[in-house]
Parts: C-alpha cells; sequence; structure tokens
C-alpha cells in the first residue's frame, strides 16, 4: 500500500482527480485544505476507506486507474488535521501491521 499526503491541493490536482472520480463536479467545486492518496489492493481500499471515514471527518472518492481489477486508489479530502488523522489510521491500520506480522 502507497500513501501520499498533498496539503493545500492546486487546482491542476484537484482537475487531474476529477478526472478519474466518480463525483467530479464535487472536485471540481470544492477546495479541500488536503488530499491524501491510498494506493492498493481493492479490498484494502475498501477497508481502508472504512477506517478513514470512521477516523476522521473527511470524505473520501475512489480514483479509478488503468487496472481497477487489482489495483486502485482512493482519494481522502478535507482539512490538513482531519486528512492526517485518517492517513494515520490507515497507516496504523495496514502499514505497520504489515511490519509487526513481519
Amino acid at each position: 500500500m502507497k500513501l501520499q499526503f498533498i496539503k493545500a491541493p492546486t487546482v491542476g490536482v484537484m482537475q487531474m482527480l476529477s478526472r478519474r472520480a466518480a463525483d467530479r463536479e464535487r472536485l471540481l467545486t470544492t477546495n479541500p485544505g488536503a488530499v491524501g492518496l491510498v494506493q492498493g489492493m481493492l479490498a484494502d481500499m475498501i477497508a481502508a476507506t472504512d477506517v478513514a471515514e470512521k477516523a476522521a471527518e473527511v470524505w473520501v472518492e475512489e480514483i479509478r486507474g488503468i487496472c481497477p481489477q487489482h489495483f486502485t486508489m482512493i482519494a481522502i479530502l478535507g482539512d490538513i488535521a482531519e486528512v492526517g488523522a485518517a492517513l494515520d489510521a490507515v497507516r496504523k491500520r495496514f502499514i505497520d501491521k504489515e511490519h509487526e506480522d513481519s
């Protein structure tokens, strides 16, 4: 699983995400303080969405890619602190756990 944290995303970032999201209008008309990107296996992305939404006041968009049946990406959107908290929860649930199991 890969995570990225974008603070104060540019218009270009939001346009790029909107071309691959179901709710294109919301992405184009909202100016979130931050965007968290999480990429991985489909089942993990669904579970990561649940973890993120329970951990913080964020909204999550599925970002369609070239090969969605194997890998997908979600965008976690909201203010900087909330997106940071959501990413931390995802990291603890998935990435830190992987290192513990090794």
